[in-house]
């Protein structure tokens, strides 16, 4: 099964950016689509973005939309949200995951996703 790493959160300011990347080891990462979520606390886990398997297709939740961006590189089995104009709402634990899948499209469904990763902490100082 697909193991997933992210790394790249850490402490910022009101109007910074950060990249986020999450480092998949395992079977082919071209068989799953990926997505990147985010929970802050007393908050249940959001959906920011999605990405298909071979990058043709994503979707951004509304909430980030213009400011969150989502890539990856099959070649070096990553998947990277480029996160900007980042806000003290913004902080949360940020964490990628993985859904085998066998379209060419995504998923926005918490549920669809089989393997996650630990999380990495953002914290968004005003």
């Amino acid at each position: 099964q697909v193991q997933l790493v992210e790394s790249g959160g850490g402490l910022v300011q009101a109007g910074g950016s950060l990249r986020l990347s999450c480092a998949a080891s395992g079977p082919i990462f071209t068989d799953y689509s990926m997505g990147w979520f985010r929970q802050a606390p007393g908050k249940e886990r959001e959906l920011l973005a999605a990405i298909s398997r071979l990058g043709g297709v994503t979707h951004t939740a509304d909430s980030v939309k213009g400011r969150f961006t989502i890539s990856r590189d099959n070649a070096k089995n990553t998947v990277s949200l480029q996160m900007n104009s980042l806000q003290p709402d913004d902080t949360a634990v940020y964490y990628c995951a993985a859904r085998l899948a066998f379209d060419t499209g995504v998923a926005i469904s918490t549920t669809a996703y089989s393997y996650w990763g630990q999380g990495t902490q953002v914290t968004v100082s005003s």
